[in-house]
């Protein structure tokens, strides 16, 4: 699940469109099991999809009611139900930094639909959404309800309403969530940070708050376990992670700001160009460095950073 995305990685629709050059070769390698071990992977990923679907249908009703329940009564419903959906998949969450304050721009990396849970167990955000997902069998729905702001992506025009719609949260005291990458990555790098939502910000006077997100295995190793990218289909992807040991995802919620960002600014640049690189840099200052990532680097994929081994720092082609 992509929210602000379009697709597993890839994209559709106008040649605007964002795109990652992750695909499915950025996925570990899986290690052949057999005996005790293949028995409790089997296991581990039965007990997670029942555990999974389970909680994922027990939102059904909880979405139905939220209209008739409060806002503070929704968002915490909405952080439970997203906490325990990440707990049935054995994903644990640990997270640094404060608090993001109400009406902020939650502004995230992407890497997996297990994003959008983390976002909403810390805080209770309204995403920025592409239109399609307001078709999805069940999601659409739920989505909706929450308050999900969604984006006809393949239609510029459609772009200033959807920036007004994500102001006007904002100004109504809402925290809103967004993937400014448009779409996902395997975690080693970042996207260009696409500048609409910030414009939202500034004519909202809300504060725009960076949050890494970085996975990493049982063993505390960079992992790409749960990453949702290029062909990858959401099945699978869950199949994935329930089979995994333990998935530790670190969410860090990094310094915000309110207004342009003089010190990031070139002259002549938009404030939200500005904005937008300001949160970039910060979310990739915060993300494990590349030298503490053992996994082999594909052809197709270019680090935004150097990739430093053995004392060399090269960048990758």
């Amino acid at each position: 699940m992509t929210p602000a995305g379009v697709g597993a990685g890839g994209a559709t629709g106008g040649p605007w469109s964002p795109t990652s050059p992750c695909t499915p070769a950025c996925l570990p390698i899986p290690v052949p099991d057999d005996g005790w071990l293949r028995f409790r992977r089997r296991l581990r990923t039965v007990v997670r999809m029942t555990g999974l679907v389970a909680v994922l249908l027990a939102g059904v009703p909880l979405a139905v009611l939220a209209p008739l329940l409060g806002p503070r009564a929704v968002g915490r419903v909405q952080a439970a139900w997203c906490g325990a959906l990440l707990g049935a998949a054995g994903v644990t969450v640990v997270v640094t930094g404060p608090r993001p304050a109400a009406g902020s721009l939650v502004v995230a990396n992407h890497v997996s639909w297990l994003d959008v849970l983390a976002l909403n167990r810390i805080v209770p955000v309204r995403m920025l959404a592409k239109v399609e997902v307001r078709g999805w069998p069940l999601i659409g729905p739920m989505a909706a309800r929450v308050g999900t702001v969604f984006l006809e992506r393949d239609r510029l025009r459609a772009l200033p309403a959807a920036v007004a719609a994500v102001a006007d949260a904002l100004r109504a005291g809402g925290c809103v969530g967004v993937f400014a990458e448009g779409t996902t990555r395997c975690g080693r790098d970042l996207g260009r940070f696409r500048p609409a939502a910030f414009q939202a910000a500034l004519d909202a006077g809300a504060p725009v708050v960076p949050v890494a997100l970085s996975y990493a295995d049982a063993h505390g190793t960079v992992d790409a376990t749960a990453a949702f990218v290029g062909d990858d289909d959401l099945l699978a992807s869950l199949l994935r992670v329930a089979a995994a040991p333990r998935t530790l995802l670190t969410v860090r919620v990094l310094p915000a700001w309110t207004g342009a960002v003089p010190a990031r600014s070139v002259a002549g640049e938009p404030a939200r160009r500005g904005g937008a690189r300001a949160a970039a840099a910060a979310i990739t200052a915060a993300l494990p460095a590349a030298a503490a990532d053992p996994r082999p680097v594909p052809a197709a994929h270019v680090p935004a950073r150097p990739v430093v081994h053995r004392g060399e720092v090269t960048r990758a082609a």
